[in-house]
């Protein structure tokens, strides 16, 4: 990975992110004219938003993308597959749900791979994300969860929500990179604020990255790369 991109090359790779409880329709407007003015990959929004976004988005280039069972994943299967359904009924383009990690945690892995598959189904072929929370997971448990996504059909996996204690770490997306293998994507999120973040976590695997500093970052790039 070279160490200095295009603006347009470094947005490529940027879901442009407004999560915050607070967002107000006002923020997701301001938030989808900068997806469109920088050519960001996709604006992730929560699912209130999706109509609006999708709306906004229709037939240009940033995808409209929302979360399920976020941020803690611990809701009932058959909520998050709702939640993911209806997102892609009113225009959602990807999905990133939260694994869940008790489940995990506590060892049920049929639970969880039938939690991840059920969404996956609700999402009618639109690729589905399953966000690890990897703070919070062992290095074992890493693995497990990125091979039983695999299993569900998911489409990445992402290491963190960005509401954790921390979010993504080079270690990790290279963790999560040599267990998917290149057949399947990782969403670096949590904590990326410069171009230097970005590059590290390209670097060490990740395809897609999710931010809130995307703005910055790319301005960055416009102002010579890393630093």
């Amino acid at each position: 990975m070279s160490n200095v991109l295009s603006p347009a090359a470094a947005a490529a790779f940027i879901d442009h992110t407004l999560l915050a409880p607070d967002a107000t329709e006002e923020a997701v407007e301001a938030l989808c004219a900068e997806a469109v003015e920088h050519g960001f990959k996709g604006v992730c929004v929560n699912p209130w938003h999706v109509p609006r976004v999708a709306a906004r988005l229709a037939g240009q280039l940033p995808l409209a993308i929302t979360v399920a069972g976020f941020p803690l994943g611990a809701g009932q299967t058959a909520a998050k597959a709702l939640e993911a359904g209806l997102a892609v009924d009113q225009g959602a383009m990807e999905v990133d749900m939260v694994l869940n990690i008790g489940a995990l945690k506590g060892g049920d892995a049929d639970f969880v791979r039938q939690d991840i598959a059920q969404v996956v189904g609700a999402c009618a072929g639109r690729p589905v994300k399953v966000i690890l929370e990897t703070c919070l997971l062992t290095d074992a448990e890493k693995e497990l969860a990125c091979r039983l996504c695999a299993e569900a059909g998911a489409a990445f996996v992402k290491t963190s929500t960005g509401f954790a204690r921390s979010g993504a770490t080079e270690a990790d997306v290279a963790l999560l990179r040599r267990v998917v293998g290149p057949g399947m994507g990782v969403k670096a999120s949590g904590g990326i604020r410069t171009a230097s973040d970005m590059l590290r976590m390209l670097a060490a695997g990740a395809d897609r990255i999710g931010a809130s500093a995307g703005v910055a970052i790319v301005r960055e790039f416009a102002e010579g790369g890393s630093r």
